[in-house]
């Protein structure tokens, strides 16, 4: 399920592109993410009334976290270019173990280990060598922020995923998500864009996109650790490449290299090493002396 939804991921990056022609980032995103609330919140209305103050905060939280992920990437955007943008978003990827590990005290094992530094090489490699300069401009860290806040959503998730309604949770974060780029309309100083059917298609489009997205993520990290669902995630510049491709675009052959490492990252995530039984054996009984 996740490798599906980081296929519609990667897919989405062209009608953004499109979207930004008629509309400013931050409305736009708040504009997604209404549309978002409003499909998830049609098949789960009766469920909302169960709604409990634990999912409301547990959705908030994690709403915060994608607003910064999206809103701060986009604000920075407006100053960097995309392959600046690219290669710091990617630092999400070893920034989840590394929180998992300083703030939960949860180390990740050799082999995902591994597959992380091979994914970040592989980021990099697609981000190109203008990406990987850094002078910590305002946008570049607006960008680096929202990689930290990319780490925090994904972290989060997978801590709340088995305590609460995967419905119920989704239409609160995707709707405190909508409220707050609205509202960051203001201190950015957007112009509201006129009505085109453009801009109401893309939204619409993007939005069940990211209902859906948002439902399979809360859904499939309740069995998918956060470190593994990171390597997956690092997929989605993968398959933007590809429909890029299909769209005419052309890709170095350095970004072939480091998309195929991207793809053995994953792999040798689920490589098992010698010994891991043991390791489990010894924890099993470590918690049952407990």
């Amino acid at each position: 399920m996740l490798v599906l939804i980081t296929m519609v991921w990667g897919g989405t990056f062209l009608l953004v592109q499109h979207a930004m022609t008629v509309s400013g980032p931050m409305f736009f995103v708040g504009l997604r993410f209404a549309a978002a609330t409003l499909i998830v919140a049609l098949f789960s209305w009766r469920h909302l009334r169960d709604l409990t103050l634990f999912e409301l905060k547990a959705g908030s939280f994690i709403g915060v976290a994608i607003m910064l992920g999206y809103g701060l990437q986009t604000v920075g955007l407006q100053s960097i270019p995309s392959s600046q943008s690219a290669f710091i978003t990617a630092l999400y990827v070893p920034f989840v173990p590394l929180l998992q590990w300083l703030v939960l005290g949860r180390r990740p094992g050799l082999m995902p280990s591994i597959g992380i530094m091979l994914a970040f090489t592989g980021l990099m490699l697609l981000s190109g060598p203008a990406g990987a300069s850094l002078n910590f401009s305002p946008g570049e860290i607006a960008t680096l922020i929202s990689a930290v806040a990319i780490a925090a959503e994904i972290i989060l998730i997978s801590n709340f995923a088995g305590q609460v309604d995967v419905r119920r949770v989704t239409v609160v974060q995707l709707a405190v998500t909508s409220v707050l780029s609205f509202l960051l309309v203001v201190p950015t100083q957007e112009r509201i864009p006129d009505f085109s059917w453009l801009l109401l298609c893309s939204a619409l489009g993007l939005g069940a996109a990211s209902a859906a997205i948002q439902v399979a993520m809360n859904w499939a990290q309740k069995s998918v650790s956060p470190t593994r669902a990171t390597l997956i995630y690092a997929g989605e510049p993968v398959w933007a490449g590809i429909v890029g491709r299909i769209a005419g675009e052309r890709l170095p052959a350095v970004a072939l290299v480091g998309a195929g490492l991207i793809v053995a990252a994953v792999i040798v995530s689920e490589l098992k090493t010698k010994g891991k039984g043991v390791v489990a054996k010894a924890d099993l009984e470590s918690e049952t002396q407990r």
